[in-house]
């Protein structure tokens, strides 16, 4: 194998692949990105089981090949030559680096020992706006699961009807988004890791262009011109949304979601220390008063708002109510109650196609 390429260009697609190589396992070979010079071109593979990327870059080449090298290694590397014109070659010291009168020589392992990765994925297809797709995961994954008791939290269910329906939820929050779909084959529910979400995210550069999800057998695969994502989907029972959402409530405020987070931000700053990150809001005619009680001192403030029903006192992480309000979009915010212990949810005023919903939490004070 023997290429020669601009150092920006291979850069990039080194730092993108590489986010898919292996962080902790016993098998050297999912560390590596695997490099395969043909015709006009270079492709960059990464995967670590689960998700996989490919990245394919303009090159010169001078003799067809393929290698793996390692990925975290190479990455850093090729990022100190973003202005160079780069030759990569192969030899008995395993790839060469060639850059101005420099060169340098990295260990490298047989392409045959990498994982075989199946790009002919299309039994379902799902076409969507770029933009809209990227707001509905910006909307939800950051409600997914981080801790492995329940994997299949750690991932968004996706179904695919008349809308895309996007649901996320940790066990204390859920979120729910909805878009819409320009096309379709079939109909199709997924549990997609949100990590694979946060690669396809970044990639959804187009807004006014489409993009096709692609599942089959348990994978999903979305591909743009010179990227290609594919993932392993969560197998299981995913919590039934329509079980957990409450449809009456008892107060509902509107109010300015703006002012509510700048008061909820003000509120925090003297629970950072405090795991459950504690505010109160309390609720009456005419405002709601968020307060905050900690060893640092406390706050109170009032923000005007309009409320239906009957008065409440109740308590919330700080943080589940800021990333909800950040989420939402219009000016004015809709949350609704039905006591203290029960879950609420935040919504914007007008549009109703993305929902948040918080468990309170008790205070013993």
């Amino acid at each position: 194998m023997k290429f020669v390429c601009d150092g920006l260009t291979l850069s990039e697609a080194v730092m993108k692949v590489s986010k898919a190589c292996a962080v902790r396992t016993t098998a050297p070979i999912m560390e590596c990105i695997r490099l395969t010079a043909q015709n006009d071109g270079v492709s960059l593979l990464a995967t670590d089981g689960e998700l996989s990327i490919q990245k394919c870059i303009k090159a010169e080449v001078l003799e067809e090949g393929e290698i793996c090298v390692p990925g975290k290694l190479f990455a850093d590397f090729t990022s100190k030559l973003l202005g160079e014109e780069i030759g990569l070659s192969t030899c008995e010291r395993g790839l060469e680096i060639k850059y101005r009168d420099s060169g340098s020589y990295m260990q490298t392992l047989p392409a045959d020992e990498f994982p075989a990765i199946d790009f002919g994925i299309g039994e379902n297809s799902f076409v969507m706006k770029q933009a809209e797709l990227k707001k509905i995961i910006a909307g939800t994954t950051f409600c997914c699961a981080q801790d492995d008791s329940r994997p299949v939290l750690k991932g968004c269910l996706m179904e695919f009807g008349n809308m895309l329906e996007a649901t996320a939820l940790d066990g204390y929050r859920l979120a729910l988004a909805s878009a819409p779909i320009l096309a379709k084959s079939g109909e199709k529910s997924i549990i997609c890791p949100a990590r694979t979400l946060a690669e396809i995210s970044r990639m959804l550069t187009d807004d006014e262009g489409e993009i096709t999800l692609y599942t089959q057998g348990g994978m999903l695969l979305v591909r743009s011109e010179t990227l290609t994502i594919v993932s392993r989907l969560y197998q299981g029972e995913f919590i039934k949304k329509e079980n957990v959402i409450p449809v009456r409530f008892t107060t509902t405020v509107t109010l300015s979601r703006n002012e509510l987070a700048a008061s909820a931000e003000r509120a925090a700053i003297l629970n950072r220390g405090d795991k459950n990150n504690l505010v109160t809001l309390e609720i009456a005619a005419g405002g709601v008063k968020m307060t905050s009680v900690s060893e640092y001192g406390n706050v109170s403030e009032t923000v005007e708002a309009a409320v239906e029903g009957m008065d409440l006192t109740i308590s919330m992480n700080a943080k589940f109510l800021l990333d909800a309000l950040r989420a939402l979009t219009e000016e004015e915010t809709t949350i609704s109650f039905n006591g203290p212990v029960s879950p609420f949810i935040l919504q914007n005023k007008e549009d109703k196609g993305t929902l948040y919903l918080i468990l309170p939490v008790r205070n013993a004070a």
